[in-house]
């Protein structure tokens, strides 16, 4: 791991929510994960079986990482093994997202989010707007 020291002399974080993290120190491994199931409908309407992500493929589709086969070269010169931050403002950190100050070794974050959307037909051609996708 980078034998480098990180200094923040303030964070002022309003919101942290859903699967994230503040890390404030080295570390070796972070995993993040979020899984949202977003539906929105017209009326006000609970049938009983929504909720059940395993019914929808986005949350079990394997994420396809493609190797990465450019050929680089650098050069790194620390003089100064010190990362000074004066201030950090952040309004908010959420789904599976992170604010590391500090060295790591492995970070690994994932989100994935269904969004349903079930609206009343249009006048104009009959269609639910949900079928016709974007406009």
């Amino acid at each position: 791991m980078l034998q480098r020291t990180s200094c923040v002399d303030t964070i002022n974080i309003k919101i942290v929510s859903f699967s994230s993290t503040v890390q404030i120190g080295d570390s070796c491994i972070i995993n993040g994960l979020s899984r949202a199931l977003a539906v929105q409908r017209e009326s006000e309407v609970f049938y009983g079986n929504e909720g059940d992500l395993s019914s929808y493929q986005v949350y079990s589709e394997p994420i396809p990482f493609l190797p990465i086969n450019e050929s680089f070269t650098y050069s790194r010169q620390n003089p100064n093994p010190l990362i000074k931050v004066g201030r950090i403002d952040i309004t908010g950190i959420s789904s599976a997202s992170l604010l590391h100050v500090g060295s790591s070794n492995h970070v690994s974050m994932e989100a994935r989010i269904k969004h349903i959307r079930q609206l009343y037909p249009s006048p104009r051609n009959g269609r639910n707007e949900g079928e016709q996708g974007q406009r």
